[in-house]
């Protein structure tokens, strides 16, 4: 009997048949194993604790009419499960779908040897002999499978041939690794992210909401929040991650819903803050709707005065996340494998309160002019007030003080400004008393400065150069994906992030491109504070085209208007939140044509958005001439195609080398997933050393671009992340690939 891709959703009608023959339960849970297992490993007695547990089938997702309930990539995987017959069967078989060659075994022996694969379900009756294996009460399946190449998949049942059952949508789980970082160990729910998380526009009272909440993952239909929670997860790591203390994946169709209560001594105004909630949310405040929100990689806020009262408040946050289609969800996927990544559902970063007053600043933006010497800040505000006053101070000492209007930038100079350069990151500090038309405070901030000005121009040979501060800059940075074994997206802590910038900082990087991935604003105050330049890219999402590089006759992908509007309103959001950090350089809005469309009427409206960065379009992608850089990857060692700039089109943009390297070296023991095909590229070393000559070649070869035009490079990567295991440093940060001063040493040659 073969039975047809959409023979499984049908057979749920079989209680119709005039037979009226029952189905036999389904039994989906299985221990697995995918190193060969010593002794009898099929027989009854076999003790098989040791092994994984995971849902059924076992494969690859992409593989025809496969239900992946765990994801097995491996040549071969031995299984096991014990199910429970509560009668006889009247006709017992085998459901079964094998990739390529199965043994499978009942109660301890051998019923069906199969060779090859097949691409759906088939049902292999028991002969009489092996049908007496089967007795009421439990039962043992065990199955032995080997795959050689291509997508996979293996499943078996012990079914009644005449009423097959429908097999159930296996729920998606996230990989459960052991890797955990020195700064995951730490934390608990007292510590979880304290710090506060907005560093340039400080006020004095907050109320941090990190910690224990409850939560409830329900049908996405239900609009009312659950009666009874299914346990507690910690704010702020995702549901996924292994900080958060659930570790389950949100399916398509489900919400995630979080509760828990706070405290206020008086209903003033309060304004509920969320750092980053992915990707659609619904909050209410004691059961009265307060907002919300779509868009999961930048901060919002609620102003919840007409909800809050004095005392305990309860807070409800209903969160949706489809993962797919054209949200903007940057390296998370429903199927993680290769460069794609686990997902991260629901709220991500830190959850806060601040009371205000009714007339309040609302936001700064920060811009100064090295040149000049300058600050200029405009504060948005609201509640009437008129004027702000600003002084900057360096140290304890004020250098300047100046007020003007609401709206308008006020201009403070400072004589002899110290600038702001990887080599002298100087911040200067500032503060800004918000007044009403009486002249009395009203609002008081306080923030930072660092005085500097991005630039280009022509070298002596006519070749474009990278600026600051009017002096050329080679820029110099590893692809830096931000990922976490233990918090995913979520950093661990704060000191975990400041670690990695200080290391990477010592090890000769002067730039960080921030790869499809939005930080906490406090890492970029990090970056400012240590002298890190950052090439911020976009998260990207939706169709994308066919990917030409830098070919002539580039293609976009059609985008509905909908779809490229909420492109638009994120992009803006990523610009608003980031564009006061004086590290930050450079914009990529899209990295090798992912979701790359309307290329040239958003470079054009990046650049006029923000005239004091330079634009990287596309960094690797499709090269349209807008923006200021074309960006080239090539893997494993750096180059550049020359030849296609001819007739002038790369004229007037700085040449870049945007990802290259990719060396991999596994380090056992700390390896995501070491059962897996983890991978670099061009293959992995065979010794260490081999590992460090290939840096040291692509070094050497990037070196050799500088004297050809090529004005900065990316290298891949800062860590390993999941199966890539092309990272400086393993994935749980606890081992060094390199050395810092090694590494400094060798690339000190970029800067000569």
């Amino acid at each position: 009997m073969r039975i047809r891709p959409g023979f499984l959703a049908a057979v749920a009608a079989v209680a119709a048949w005039p037979s009226l023959i029952m189905a036999q339960a389904v039994f989906d849970q299985w221990r697995f194993t995918l190193k060969p297992p010593e002794g009898a490993w099929q027989a009854a007695a076999y003790d098989d604790a040791g092994w994984k547990t995971g849902p059924g089938g076992f494969g690859t997702a992409g593989t025809p009419n496969a239900r992946i309930g765990t994801v097995w990539r491996t040549k071969e995987i031995w299984l096991r499960k014990r199910f429970t017959l509560e009668r006889a069967l009247q006709k017992p078989a085998l459901l079964v779908y094998h990739d390529e060659d199965v043994e499978i075994f009942l109660n301890g022996e051998p019923v069906l040897s199969l060779k090859g694969y097949v691409t759906e379900y088939k049902v292999f009756p028991l002969k009489e002999g092996q049908a007496a294996l089967l007795k009421t009460g439990e039962n043992l399946l065990a199955v032995h499978c080997r795959q050689e190449a291509g997508g996979q998949f293996v499943d078996a049942h012990v079914v009644e041939a005449d009423a097959v059952p429908a097999l159930p949508t296996p729920e998606r789980q996230p990989f459960v690794s052991a890797l955990v970082t020195p700064w995951g160990e730490k934390v608990t729910e007292q510590n979880a992210w304290q710090a506060y998380p907005r560093p340039q526009m400080r006020r004095k009272q907050w109320q941090n909401l990190n910690g224990r909440w409850e939560y409830a993952v329900t049908p996405a239909a239900r609009q009312e929040a659950p009666q009874a929670w299914q346990g507690r997860i910690l704010v702020p790591f995702c549901l996924e991650s292994k900080l958060g203390g659930v570790q389950k994946m949100l399916q398509g169709g489900q919400a995630l819903w979080y509760r828990r209560t706070f405290t206020v001594e008086r209903a003033e105004r309060t304004l509920l803050n969320f750092e980053a909630v992915d990707y659609r949310c619904q909050v209410t405040v004691n059961g009265q709707a307060v907002g919300e929100h779509r868009g999961g990689n930048t901060p919002f806020s609620f102003d919840i005065t007409a909800a809050v009262r004095a005392g305990e408040n309860e807070v409800v946050v209903r969160v949706e996340d489809e993962q797919e289609g054209f949200q903007l969800r940057g390296k998370q996927t429903v199927n993680p494998h290769g460069i794609w990544y686990t997902q991260v559902s629901g709220i991500w970063q830190t959850v806060w309160l601040e009371q205000v007053g009714a007339s309040r600043f609302e936001g700064l933006v920060i811009r100064t002019d090295a040149a000049a010497g300058t600050i200029q800040v405009a504060a948005r505000a609201s509640g009437g007030a008129r004027a702000v006053e600003l002084r900057v101070k360096d140290g304890d000492r004020q250098v300047a003080k100046v007020a003007g209007e609401v709206g308008r930038e006020v201009v403070a100079k400072v004589a002899d400004a110290k600038l702001w350069s990887p080599a002298a990151p100087f911040l200067y500090t500032l503060e800004l008393d918000l007044l009403d038309g009486a002249g009395r405070v009203v609002d008081t901030v306080g923030s930072y400065a660092g005085i500097r000005t991005v630039g280009k121009r022509k070298d002596a040979q006519g070749h474009l150069r990278f600026t600051l501060n009017g002096q050329d800059i080679f820029h110099w940075g590893p692809l830096d994906q931000g990922w976490w074994p233990d918090g995913l997206l979520t950093p661990p802590s704060e000191e975990a992030m400041v670690f990695e910038i200080d290391w990477l900082k010592r090890a000769g990087f002067n730039m960080i491109r921030k790869h499809i991935k939005v930080e906490p604003r406090l890492y970029y105050y990090h970056c400012d504070r240590l002298g890190m330049m950052v090439w911020q890219d976009h998260v990207s999402g939706g169709k994308g085209p066919p990917w030409t590089f830098l070919k002539p006759d580039p293609k976009d992908a059609e985008w509905p208007d909908e779809h490229h509007a909420q492109f638009r309103v994120e992009l803006e959001r990523m610009i608003g939140t980031l564009e006061s950090h004086p590290s930050i350089v450079c914009w990529v809005p899209f990295n090798e044509a992912w979701g790359q469309h309307r290329t040239v009427e958003v470079g054009a409206w990046v650049a006029r958005r923000d005239p004091s960065r330079l634009v990287n379009i596309a960094s690797g992608g499709n090269f349209w001439p807008v923006g200021d850089i074309v960006d080239a990857h090539k893997y494993p060692h750096p180059g550049f195609p020359f030849e296609q700039g001819q007739g002038g089109r790369f004229d007037g943009f700085v040449k870049v080398v945007g990802e290259f390297g990719g060396h991999g070296y596994p380090v056992k023991g700390h390896l995501w997933d070491a059962e897996r095909d983890n991978w670099g590229y061009g293959g992995l070393p065979k010794t260490e050393a081999e590992y460090k000559e290939r840096f040291a070649t692509s070094i050497r070869m990037l070196n050799e671009l500088r004297p050809q035009g090529v004005a900065g490079g990316v290298y891949t990567q800062t860590t390993d992340v999941e199966g890539e295991i092309n990272g400086l440093m393993t994935y749980d940060r606890k081992v060094i690939k390199i050395p810092a001063e090694e590494l400094a040493e060798l690339t000190g040659v970029l800067f000569k």
